[in-house]
């Protein structure tokens, strides 16, 4: 497997209050023949994560056709899961209404951040996205108490809704979470059944976050996609294999890609989100500084 670069898409510079730096988890939706909508987490001047898209040609995504003015969804009330910031995750398309899964980012602990899964539903093809609940989703238990709780990939097969999910086992000091790859069901896409089924585990010494899965499935075998970090080191790009969709192989040497030599993602390449179309595989994924030199795109170039 051998993916082939194709250069940035988008790069932050202030083009609009919402997004005067990063370019954070690029989510693809179709919505007709090549357009695709891409939502993605800007920030802005106070480094708040806030949620827009851009429109593009997928066939020549560089050139940006519109980049949305405002955000299509803002930060959370005060106090709520959400109220310091929101990233996109993944989004499906059922009963004609858009699921956009999305973490709030809060500040209510002695950790970094808590981060735990909201949703945010369209009823008008995506142009405007209403909250599901003020409360996340998915949140702690007494099995998973930690606040890294940040839906991944979704896929709805024969009326069940299966989800791939970063769960935090716990956190190494203020700075820096230990996660995994988690597996959970669901009959609606809203009520989840978790339990703290490890679907992607660490491999290597030292290994603190297994990250951010995208998932297709090709010939009964689910191809998986995700980055990880050795320690406080930043992401790199790896794979995994499955037979059925719980309990996965990784295979990261087979990943295909890696850091650039120089340029916006040649300190680190992370959060993949991978999706075919007319035949072309395409992966989305973002740069150094965890996207704040944006994303970018490549093709997988058939054996």
């Amino acid at each position: 497997m051998e993916w082939e670069k194709k250069g940035l898409i988008f790069s932050p510079s202030g083009q609009y209050p919402w997004v005067m730096t990063h370019g954070m988890l690029p989510v693809a939706d179709q919505i007709n023949d090549d357009l695709f909508r891409i939502y993605f987490s800007g920030r802005d001047s106070s480094n708040r994560s806030k949620i827009g898209y851009v429109e593009v040609n997928i066939k020549e995504p560089e050139k940006i056709l519109y980049l949305s003015k405002n955000p299509i969804l803002d930060l959370g009330k005060l106090g709520s899961f959400d109220d310091n910031g929101v990233s996109p995750t993944w989004i499906v398309n059922h009963s004609n209404k858009k699921y956009l899964y999305y973490f709030g980012w809060n500040k209510g602990s002695s950790v970094r951040a808590a981060e735990v899964s909201g949703l945010a539903i369209s009823e008008d093809n995506g142009k405007t996205f209403r909250r599901h609940s003020k409360a996340p989703i998915i949140d702690r238990t007494n099995e998973e108490p930690y606040t890294i709780l940040v839906i991944s990939c979704i896929l709805l097969e024969n009326g069940v809704w299966r989800m791939w999910y970063d769960s935090a086992d716990e956190w190494q000091n203020v700075d820096l979470p230990k996660y995994n790859i988690k597996y959970a069901e669901s009959s609606d896409g809203i009520d989840w059944v978790r339990k703290g089924i490890v679907s992607v585990d660490y491999t290597y010494p030292n290994e603190s976050r297994v990250s951010r899965a995208s998932i297709i499935k090709e010939n009964d075998i689910y191809r998986m996609w995700h980055c990880y970090a050795i320690g406080s080191d930043g992401y790199q790009m790896g794979y995994a294999e499955s037979k059925d969709g719980i309990q996965f192989e990784r295979m990261d040497e087979k990943v295909g890609i890696s850091i650039s030599k120089s340029g916006w993602d040649s300190e680190m390449i992370c959060y993949p989100f991978v999706f075919k179309h007319k035949g072309q595989t395409y992966m989305l994924y973002c740069g150094n500084g965890y996207g704040k030199t944006g994303f970018g795109y490549a093709v997988l170039r058939e054996d």
